[in-house]
């Protein structure tokens, strides 16, 4: 198997002076003196002509001679080569990819929305040429790939998976260096390099939004009561205990149930309380 190989071609500055001689020559030559030769001159300057290109910073130029590979020259500025090579511009630029958001299956079977956003160049020139019809096409589609084989490794969120500790919501770096993973494998065939892959769209699908929704909101709501009554049983304990210490008032077990049956709900209630004064005595 083939790789890439760096081509080094001649600096096409003496080149092109040579060129515009052997044209120079051979017109001149027609013109006043008609002798054959300078024809020869003329063809070999015109001959000459398309050998030369210009690379530009950060990108590469790949070069063929009837089907054979002769390598890839990448250093920039102005050269001449074979005027029978085939050339083919590669550009190794950081390119980016923002998928659109698709639908997968995470680990507990939940079908969700998800897109990343994907940073990557070639590296390979020859794999890049050879090895894949279209590689912009094949990054593409390989990418779709990776995103499916990676959600179905982590849950959507811990509402369905208690036990588990990464996440596709909460996962970060973890998550992001398994897509990565997944993405280096899958185009090194390529040639490509996987610089950064980041999860830029999570969703629940539609189909089941509403649900979950409702579920996590009833989970804040249990969580939320959950607190109000840890406090509400913490502050009639002090009040209770601050009533003893200081002596106020003697309470017996039916007044002290009143009175935490009274501040539990105020103190719980979700709206205001409503005092009623009592003007007569505790047990009326």
């Amino acid at each position: 198997m083939k790789q890439e190989r760096i081509f080094t071609p001649v600096s096409g500055y003496f080149i092109v002076f040579l060129v515009f001689l052997l044209i120079l020559a051979g017109i001149l030559g027609l013109a006043v003196i008609h002798h054959p030769i300078f024809i020869v001159a003329l063809l070999v300057g015109v001959f000459m002509s398309p050998g030369f290109m210009i690379i530009n910073p950060n990108e590469s130029v790949v070069l063929v001679l009837f089907g054979d590979y002769k390598g890839t020259a990448k250093q920039n500025g102005f050269y001449w080569v074979n005027p029978f090579f085939s050339k083919r511009r590669i550009s190794l630029r950081a390119r980016n990819l923002d998928s659109d958001p698709i639908k997968v299956n995470d680990k507990i079977g939940n079908p969700i929305m998800i897109g990343v956003v994907l940073v990557w160049r070639v590296r390979d020139t020859f794999k890049a040429t050879f090895d894949v019809d279209d590689y912009s096409n094949f990054v593409a589609i390989q990418s779709e790939a990776a995103i499916r084989g990676m959600a179905g490794f982590y849950p959507y969120d811990h509402f369905e998976d208690e036990q588990a500790e990464i996440t596709l919501r909460s996962g970060g770096n973890v998550v992001s260096e398994m897509l990565e993973r997944e993405l280096s494998e899958r185009l090194e065939i390529a040639g490509i390099e996987v610089m950064e892959a980041r999860i830029n769209y999570l969703a629940y699908a539609s189909e089941i939004a509403g649900a979950m929704l409702r579920r996590q909101q009833a989970t804040a709501v249990v969580a939320a009561r959950f607190k109000i009554v840890e406090g509400a049983v913490s502050m009639v304990e002090m009040a209770l205990e601050q009533l003893k210490e200081k002596e106020v008032i003697e309470l017996d077990e039916d007044k002290k149930a009143t009175m935490v049956s009274s501040l539990m709900v105020v103190l719980c209630s979700d709206k205001d309380a409503t005092p009623v004064l009592n003007t007569g005595s505790l047990y009326q």
